[in-house]
């Protein structure tokens, strides 16, 4: 049977097509592939089942070992202090997470979910969000703050430092989302707590209301200026992690932070400072050499 040549192009193209994304596919496999093996060589195990990087092993799971250094970079990434490191509930608690962890990579490899283009997309992410964090950090580190830029820092932030207030206060928390965003934008004039958590029963957004403690030195400038100048039913809004805080004071007392306390807390202020110019230059870099096409380069001009 004579088959259209138009047919016979097609179906070469088809063909060509299918190699090439075969081949980036397979490209993609080979480029995480060999990042696992360059990040296995810190903490995982040879063929002959030898630990391959330096520290005792404190546990195995299959094939999997677990290492004193892995333990400590979990404490580390937790924030756990070193004299919680030896607490014997604490230190079960954070190897029986690593144990868990490692069991599953298991159970996944064993399925071949690491092949899935899903699951490679996201292991390209989470390598580009570690890497690209550990570019800032090694920038940010490179500029560290000397003695003399935190006393300046000390003294131009007195409210963080000689004039910090611990306040008092009577506080309804909720948690910040796109849903509860709309909330708080409607509620910025709120007159009374009563009046907030009425709204939010109302709404059914969830929330808690409790007397908590705000240190000045975790608020704003601005914010600590307008709890200076109060009135007795003022109530304020701040953003604390990922969650919002209603807030009215019901007390105050000074408190300075002196010595030891306030160059760490000076330390890890500068700190925040040259990460977040560190980002804003990366940012301005990028933009810079990004090249968009089609759609996208009108859309992000």
């Amino acid at each position: 049977m004579l088959v259209h040549p138009y047919l016979l192009k097609l179906k070469e193209t088809e063909r060509r097509v299918k190699r090439l994304r075969d081949l980036r596919f397979a490209r993609l496999v080979l480029f995480l592939a060999a990042s696992g093996l360059a990040l296995g060589a810190c903490g995982q195990k040879s063929a002959d089942n030898a630990p391959v990087a330096k520290g005792q092993v404190v546990a195995r799971v299959g094939n999997e070992v677990i290492t004193t250094q892995e333990l400590e970079n979990e404490f580390r990434l937790a924030g756990i202090v070193p004299d919680k490191q030896k607490d014997p509930e604490v230190v079960k608690r954070v190897l029986g997470d690593i144990v868990v962890r490692k069991y599953l990579l298991q159970q996944a490899m064993a399925a071949k979910l690491d092949r899935e283009p899903g699951v490679l997309l996201d292991l390209l992410r989470v390598r580009e969000q570690v890497l690209g964090g550990a570019m800032l950090n090694r920038a940010a580190n490179a500029k560290a703050a000397t003695r003399a830029d935190l006393d300046r820092y000390i003294a131009k932030n007195t409210w963080k430092f000689a004039d910090r207030k611990l306040f008092s206060v009577d506080e309804i928390i909720i948690p910040l989302s796109a849903a509860t965003q709309g909330f708080v934008n409607a509620n910025k004039d709120a007159r009374s707590l009563d009046e907030v958590q009425r709204q939010l029963t109302e709404g059914g957004i969830p929330h808690g209301r409790q007397l908590g403690v705000l240190a000045s030195n975790d608020l704003s400038e601005d914010l600590v200026g307008l709890i200076q100048r109060r009135k007795d039913d003022d109530i304020f809004f701040t953003r604390a992690g990922s969650n919002g805080l209603y807030f009215k004071v019901r007390s105050e007392e000074v408190r300075p932070l002196a010595g030891e306390d306030a160059l760490n807390v000076a330390r890890q202020a500068l700190r925040a400072d040259a990460l977040a110019a560190e980002l804003g230059m990366a940012a301005y870099s990028a933009k810079l050499e990004a090249k968009y096409e089609g759609e996208y380069a009108d859309l992000m001009k």
